[in-house]
């Protein structure tokens, strides 16, 4: 059969125009028809939701209106507002929640507080691999002298030491194959 021109330019103009055909669906009609359901069902948790995902949303309708000529320099901003709205929006990801209960509930509560959070630098380098002195085997061998004194640790080491001695001369061997002492 072969394809019609007609379907393949519409087809084309409306995946060009993704955003702008899924944008509105996305942040206006269904939240709506969702609200009044909620509305409708009397349900405490559903109410929340709608309202939360509408204060973010008229908060992200701020934000562009006072950006909006810096926006115009990001063409990948219409899909990460789709994206972002999908995931305020679907109730199997809950976001409307965890951003008013981290960002904006925080904030109304206790401004002071939440300003001081935002503006938080801390004076230490962040590590991204931190040493761990339980990990260390010096520190948790001067641990354990300081606790227990040198002799403690000077006799444990010969009973490790012999209890290792004993156990070859059974014929245990404990080797494994990337030891240097390893026969085949």
């Amino acid at each position: 059969m072969p394809s019609n021109s007609g379907d393949d330019n519409v087809l084309q103009v409306l995946i060009k125009n993704f955003d702008v055909l899924a944008l509105p669906l996305v942040t206006l009609v269904y939240p709506l028809y969702a609200s009044v359901k909620a509305i409708e069902t009397r349900s405490l948790p559903e109410d929340e939701q709608w309202l939360t995902y509408w204060v973010l949303y008229a908060l992200i309708s701020l934000f562009e209106l006072t950006f909006s000529k810096p926006l115009e320099w990001f063409p990948i901003w219409p899909y990460m507002k789709l994206f972002g709205i999908c995931w305020l929006v679907l109730p199997q990801f809950n976001g409307a929640e965890h951003i008013y209960k981290h960002f904006i509930r925080p904030f109304y509560r206790d401004p002071q507080r939440a300003t001081t959070k935002i503006w938080y630098v801390p004076h230490k380098k962040f590590n991204f691999f931190p040493k761990r002195d339980d990990d260390d085997i010096l520190t948790a061998a001067e641990k354990y002298m300081e606790q227990h004194g040198t002799e403690a640790f000077e006799r444990m080491i010969v009973k490790k030491d012999s209890y290792e001695r004993g156990r070859s001369s059974r014929g245990i061997n404990n080797h494994m194959i990337f030891d240097d002492d390893y026969r085949y």
